[in-house]
């Protein structure tokens, strides 16, 4: 009974594990998206290397990284490796790298 128990409790916290990491996906409307990066094409950054990192969705970029602003939109943006890469301000993690 108690490892009847243990396995349901153990299920249990696995899919609200499941369920809070789905919760953190950053959705980009495709309006919002447009906006981006006809924003980033009028303001060119030069493209920056940060060693040691890779760029994935959810990599936090170190401090040292300085994130520019976008208006209307919360997300930063900075342009690694050429390629342009959306920051959550507050947490410093990459929520979409737009190609």
């Amino acid at each position: 009974m108690r490892l009847h128990l243990a396995t349901t409790a153990a299920g249990v916290l696995l899919l609200a594990g499941v369920g809070a990491a789905a919760a953190q996906d950053v959705i980009i409307q495709p309006e919002q998206e447009t906006v981006i990066r006809e924003y980033v094409q009028k303001k060119p950054l030069a493209s920056i290397k940060i060693p040691g990192v890779e760029l994935n969705v959810g990599t936090a970029l170190p401090d040292t990284v300085e994130l520019y602003e976008v208006p209307n939109v919360k997300y930063r943006y900075v342009v690694v490796d050429n390629q342009t890469v959306l920051v959550d301000p507050g947490t410093r993690k990459i929520v979409k790298i737009i190609q």
